[in-house]
């Protein structure tokens, strides 16, 4: 059953970071814990993000880039409702980055409350 959330929270994920960055990672791990939704995501980058991290300016401007447009998804209120419909949880905070060298983000969801599997 837990197996089961988790993958449909994967599903989830990929269809909002479709929508709003026109690619989804090629592969996301989501694990519950506790109020804890922790998503690593790995291949992420664009094919032109990958030619611009060519340089130490580009990888900067990509990491700033990527960064404000993951917290401006997470501002939408129509994907908060999604997120926290599927968790039956609200949620209190997002914590999110992304490592540009191997192509990973993180993204920890706190909800008030713990998930039920």
């Amino acid at each position: 059953m837990k197996k089961n959330r988790e993958h449909q929270f994967n599903m989830l994920l990929r269809e909002i970071r479709k929508e709003y960055v026109g690619n989804g990672p090629k592969e996301i791990t989501t694990r519950l814990v506790g109020p804890w939704v922790i998503s690593e995501m790995k291949g992420n980058l664009t094919n032109v993000e990958k030619f611009m991290i060519s340089s130490r300016e580009g990888q900067r401007m990509v990491h700033e880039a990527r960064t404000k447009l993951v917290k401006q998804i997470y501002k939408d209120p129509v994907v908060l409702k999604k997120i926290e419909e599927m968790m039956d949880a609200k949620i209190v905070s997002i914590f999110t980055d992304i490592n540009i060298d191997i192509d990973t983000a993180m993204t920890i969801y706190v909800f008030d409350k713990t998930l039920q599997c």
